[in-house]
């Protein structure tokens, strides 16, 4: 792998961790292959760098085929030097110009105006021109398994140098941006609801565990159906995985011979004072409500009773998790739906710092998307409510 003087030069273990990890969210099929998929997963890699390291790699370990974006020259020069030097890769992997793409494009401030007053905060500098990300560089009529970004982390590269876990070199444009990571993934998640039809999986990695949590409250805020976080650990370094989609998941349809689970639990242990039962109880509640679904909290019985509308539990049952195959085999279920609550979540403390989560499902139509939204909530509520030792 080539490269020029004071360019990036990623560490590759953490880098096959990120390609792993999507390796994982694809084969798990929770979120179902757009419609224009072809056979071979495609991605799109956000700033790519000199080193075309993301591409190179998913290329090469798994056969994959890439469009490597950045907006520098150099970077843009070395990276298809780099795709060119290995020419049994060379057809999987585009490099691409985001300025030349988006300055094509005409569209971008009339898509992203109304969706930026409608659903995240406007940033602080609002006159700051912002680097072309997704919109306006993805072509009209592309669609992608996944995207996937390593953002430049630090506001100044005065902050990059004063970090003692910055574990190589890199030049301004690819370690630095006007408000940091957050403001740069905070920048895909807005793009991401404009193409939420164009790609499986929208996912970035995340260099600080406090921004990973607004990231994740930004992307349910924007309307996505799930979302998913990981922690890579390489040496001293630690990087976190975020992933959301818009695409309504799907669980494997149950046979048969393998009832529906109506119970499900798990346990938060070790917990700081400030996540008690009630605390928790209301990030429960707080996840519900950012899902769009209809909750009712109590607090004397430590309960959230969550209830779908009936054309949530249609969609559901049409064409959701809990999909049963045949037209007439998904009607026959919708005729036995119950009315009223869906399933109730239970909050109890088992001593001071440990809590039992309860999940019970009531509308017996629902499993699927019990047991998809279950595991869900325990995925929010680990990244919400760390214990002491982390």
């Amino acid at each position: 792998m080539a490269s020029t003087d004071g360019q990036l030069c990623p560490t590759v273990p953490n880098r096959s961790n990120y390609i792993h990890w999507i390796e994982d969210l694809l084969s798990s099929n929770l979120i179902p292959p757009i419609s224009s998929s072809s056979g071979r997963v495609r991605g799109f890699d956000i700033g790519t760098g000199a080193n075309c390291i993301y591409p190179l790699l998913g290329a090469s370990l798994l056969g994959w085929s890439f469009v490597g974006s950045d907006v520098t020259d150099v970077a843009l020069e070395w990276a298809k030097k780099n795709a060119e030097n290995n020419p049994h890769l060379t057809e999987l992997i585009e490099i691409r110009n985001a300025n030349a793409a988006s300055l094509s494009s005409e569209s971008e401030a009339i898509v992203r105006e109304p969706i930026r007053e409608n659903v995240l905060e406007p940033t602080e500098d609002v006159a700051m021109p912002k680097p072309p990300v997704l919109v306006g560089v993805v072509k009209e009529s592309e669609s992608f398994d996944f995207c996937m970004c390593n953002p430049p982390f630090f506001e100044s590269i005065e902050e990059a140098g004063l970090n003692p876990k910055t574990s190589c070199g890199g030049t301004a444009e690819e370690m630095v941006c006007p408000g940091g990571e957050l403001a740069f993934v905070t920048h895909i998640i807005e793009d991401s609801v404009s193409l939420k039809n164009s790609f499986r999986w929208f996912t970035s990695m995340v260099g600080r565990k406090a921004n990973l949590k607004l990231l994740v409250s930004k992307a349910r805020k924007v309307g996505a159906s799930v979302v998913k976080t990981t922690e890579f650990v390489q040496g001293q370094t630690a990087r976190w995985g975020l992933a959301w989609s818009f695409i309504a998941p799907r669980n494997k349809v149950l046979r048969s011979s393998t009832p529906a689970k109506n119970h499900h639990s798990f346990m938060l242990q070790g917990l700081r004072r400030e996540h008690g039962a009630f605390q928790v109880l209301k990030s429960t509640e707080a996840f519900f409500l950012a899902s769009k679904l209809s909750c009712k909290i109590d607090t004397l019985s430590f309960s959230v009773d969550v209830t779908l509308s009936d054309e949530q539990t249609e969609a559901a049952i049409l064409h959701g998790d809990d999909y049963a195959g045949s037209l007439e085999e998904s009607s026959a279920k919708l005729q036995s739906v119950v009315k009223g609550v869906s399933f109730r979540i239970t909050v109890f403390e088992q001593i001071p710092g440990t809590l039992l989560i309860k999940g019970s499902l009531l509308n017996t139509a629902l499993s699927g998307t019990f047991s998809s939204l279950f595991s869900q909530l325990e995925d929010t509520l680990r990244m919400e409510c760390p214990s002491k030792a982390r």
